[in-house]
């Protein structure tokens, strides 16, 4: 039921005409609305740039020139209504704009899939991986010729793992049907059809023996109470997508570390985000040599660990 306290669109529509009005006028409307922000943008501002951005088709890292740009009547209109939906739907940008972005790569994506956020994103991108560092976790992206990515959801860590290692296959899987329509959309815009495959199933089981030099996941991780008091932003997620079992939502983890030295080859590893689960990680592995990583927003929210250290597990 729409708030009568709250303008219609086509008044906010007439009464503002620069991007500068429209940028201003949604970060008032999401900060008076409380609206939870944590899918690709961390504050009312960015994420009110982003839509404003993304709906009129504009880059989306170049605010600046256009901030005094008058914008026509279709466009105004179209603003202060994807702004209104944010507000009263409490849905996530990228569902009301069908993008995101990872490293600024594009993504199609909607409610049948969780909305891309993982760091392992900005990991791939870095020195750890062909980098001319000391320490790298692969030292040659080219001699990498199997990657997994598992609960791949949109895809997205797939497709970036085809462009960070050229030469490998990738294997993508989730549970979800729905969200391999949305992956098998991302994999052909991205034009990854013959290196990207797609599989349905729990896990491993749908790749029988088949080994790999390097395995990612962002699995589920949210633990049981976690889910309980999700935003609803967050309920608009996919529920199977972020609740990894169990009290400590590390179950789907737990199972990962099981079969996945069955599915590395020698000297390959498992690089996994597990979100603030590490205290029970730890705890439940307390000889393991875990390898904690950190990205520009994140310490210890994502691992590596070798496949010859899980075998010790």
């Amino acid at each position: 039921m729409t708030d009568p306290s709250l303008p219609a669109t086509s008044t906010v529509a007439a009464e503002l005409s620069t991007v500068r009005d429209f940028l201003r006028y949604a970060v008032s409307r999401f900060n008076r609305a409380g609206l939870v922000h944590g899918h690709g943008a961390v504050t009312a501002y960015d994420e009110a740039a982003f839509i404003v951005l993304e709906t009129l088709k504009l880059p989306v890292d170049q605010l600046e020139p256009y901030l005094d740009a008058r914008l026509i009547p279709a466009e105004r209109l179209a603003l202060a209504e994807i702004i209104h939906q944010r507000v009263i739907t409490r849905k996530p940008a990228a569902y009301l704009t069908k993008r995101t972005y990872i490293q600024g790569v594009p993504f199609y994506v909607d409610d049948r899939v969780i909305v891309p956020r993982s760091f392992i994103g900005e990991l791939l991108f870095g020195d750890l991986f062909g980098g001319e560092q000391d320490f790298t976790l692969v030292d040659d992206v080219t001699e990498v010729e199997k990657v997994l990515d598992l609960c791949t959801g949109s895809g997205c860590l797939a497709i970036l793992a085809a462009g960070i290692f050229p030469l490998a296959q990738v294997d993508a899987v989730d549970l979800s049907p729905d969200a391999l329509e949305v992956a098998r959309i991302n994999v052909t815009d991205h034009g990854l059809e013959d290196r990207v495959k797609l599989h349905q199933g729990d896990l491993f089981k749908p790749l029988k023996n088949r080994k790999y030099d390097l395995i990612l996941t962002n699995p589920p991780y949210v633990d049981a109470d976690a889910m309980k008091h999700l935003p609803p932003e967050y309920r608009a997620e996919p529920a199977m997508a972020l609740a990894g079992g169990g009290e400590d939502g590390m179950d789907i983890v737990h199972r990962i570390l099981k079969d996945a030295p069955k599915h590395l080859n020698p000297g390959g590893g498992l690089l996994v985000e597990i979100g603030t689960g590490r205290a029970a990680l730890e705890e439940a592995y307390p000889d393991a040599d875990f390898l904690w990583l950190e990205t520009e927003l994140s310490f210890g929210e994502v691992f590596w660990i070798t496949r010859e250290q899980l075998l010790e597990l």
